[in-house]
């Protein structure tokens, strides 16, 4: 029997709940009477309801995000059917606003907003003792950091071994835009860095190699960022791999001296540029030097190993299609290894939301709350990026399609691949679930009929990529052509490896 339950349902199983360990680390006298169980959106909600009955819990705390909301509500509704005795809190960023809430809100005994490590504790406390309290939204206490038990130990060694492992050497951020939730937080603060890096230690001893940094803005304080970089300087091994968001205008020379030296498939920066258009920036409040920005991606990508994951945001209030292309056709000419297009989605509490009306932003009310249409972009043109999107990530990131995208975008790389999109769509009637030689044979046939591109030309550079694939069967259009050995994809599983680290 575990009294209490720490629980959320991860995306995908290779994450890891952060802020449930967070949570366990600070009950203290309550630890022994815990437990933490994960599991995953594709679980079916009775068979997750099965599991976390035979564990006989009096309460049962959920972590609810926007990608998890709806999985969440209906393992909460049998709850309220089976087991309607036990006390069900919810906290995280999708019940953190109210009264912006979900319908999952409805089912909840309690509601704990923002920062929850010392008032869950707290409510569990008086919970234990049989008192309830009458306030069924609790605002949570933002504790000082050095106030927080570490939550690194409590990764088990499967974890360590088969998930991501998030780590924060700082919280909050001290900029201001208005897409993200982090604009609401006052300023960013470290973590007591020895104390820190004594932690990264010890997981690294442990057998952790994948750390994924959380940090909002890595590269904010210039010495720690330095510190902290040293620190796996000196543990380089051939499967270490370390994800940081960085600020894009901030890379002064100090900072790329350490940068350099690390080899090839360790470092990854996830650098969200969002916008290259001056008036939708400052629009959203977001502070960012486009000269400094793509100086400072030119010179990564020159002069250094560093996987760069750019991200591009669709539906941004005033943004237009034409806008939108102009950032996309400028981040190509940058060449990072990945550009996520992002279509925005509405965050609760989030400040962009002030934007609503004037520029007529319409979000889908399921989860996760996607654009629909604004003032400057309709419904039919956020469905065609949104398809764009799904097939940029299967053509343009994947890195099976190197020597055909090179065709495919030549000197007008958003008006070809949109194009390319269209027709993609037109051929398939599906984003999703197509096989990967299926896809070989679709992009042939759309680059060739649909496109005009010279046939030779296409199925020479389809051929070459398709010999890297690791695939055996050729598609149909190859059949006639001559086909080359086909070599281990390493490259390609390299590519795979880093997009799976770095979407979570």
């Amino acid at each position: 029997m575990s009294r209490l339950i720490l629980t959320t349902l991860n995306a995908r199983y290779i994450h890891s709940a952060f802020g449930l360990r967070y949570l366990y680390a600070n009950l203290q006298e309550l630890q022994t009477d815990c437990r933490i169980l994960e599991f995953g959106i594709n679980q079916r909600p009775v068979e997750i309801v099965e599991a976390l009955l035979q564990a006989r819990p009096q309460i049962i705390g959920f972590g609810v995000y926007i990608w998890n909301v709806s999985e969440i509500s209906a393992v909460l509704a049998i709850l309220r059917q089976v087991a309607p005795d036990i006390i069900l809190v919810l906290g995280g960023p999708e019940v953190s606003h109210p009264p912006d809430l979900p319908a999952a809100a409805d089912y909840a005994d309690y509601i704990i907003t923002g920062h929850a490590e010392l008032s869950f504790r707290q409510l569990c406390r008086e919970l234990a003792v049989g008192h309830r309290p009458a306030q069924r939204i609790i605002s949570g206490e933002t504790a000082p950091l050095t106030a927080l038990a570490s939550p690194y130990p409590y990764y088990t060694d499967t974890d360590i071994q088969q998930r991501l492992i998030y780590v924060e050497a700082s919280r909050g951020c001290p900029f201001k835009c208005e897409f993200c939730l982090s604009a609401l937080d006052s300023t960013a603060k470290p973590f007591a860095l020895p104390a820190f890096l004594q932690d990264m230690d010890t997981l690294y001893q442990r057998g952790a190699r994948h750390f994924k940094f959380i940090d909002r803005t890595f590269n904010l304080k210039l010495d720690t960022s330095i510190q902290i970089l040293d620190f796996f300087l000196q543990r380089l091994s051939p499967d270490l791999f370390l994800h940081f968001e960085v600020i894009p205008d901030n890379l002064p020379e100090r900072l790329q001296q350490v940068i350099q030296q690390f080899p090839p498939g360790v470092l990854q920066f996830e650098i969200g540029v969002q916008s290259f258009d001056a008036e939708v920036q400052q629009r959203i409040s977001r502070r960012q030097d486009n000269a400094k920005t793509q100086h400072n991606l030119r010179w990564l990508r020159q002069h250094t190993h560093t996987h760069i994951h750019a991200d591009l945001i669709v539906g941004l209030p005033g943004d237009t299609l034409s806008g939108f292309g102009r950032s996309f056709d400028q981040l190509i000419a940058l060449n990072p290894q990945e550009i996520q297009v992002g279509i925005l989605k509405r965050l609760r509490g989030a400040p962009i939301n002030r934007h609503s009306e004037t520029y007529q932003m319409r979000y889908d009310p399921n989860p996760p709350y996607t654009i629909l249409s604004t003032r400057d972009m309709d419904f039919n043109t956020l469905q065609r990026l949104n398809r764009f999107a799904r097939y940029w990530d299967m053509i343009g990131n994947s890195g099976r399609f190197s020597a055909a995208l090179a065709i495919l975008l030549a000197d007008q790389p958003f008006a070809n691949f949109l194009q390319f999109s269209d027709a993609l769509y037109a051929h398939s009637s599906s984003t999703w679930q197509i096989a990967l030689k299926r896809l070989f044979e679709l992009t042939y046939q759309v680059m060739t009929a649909s496109l005009q591109l010279p046939a030779d030309q296409v199925a020479a550079a389809l051929q070459q990529d398709f010999a890297r694939s690791g695939e055996k069967s050729l598609p149909d259009f190859l059949k006639h052509r001559q086909h080359p050995s086909t070599k281990p994809a390493t490259a390609n599983r390299r590519q795979q490896r880093f997009q799976i680290i770095g979407s979570g």
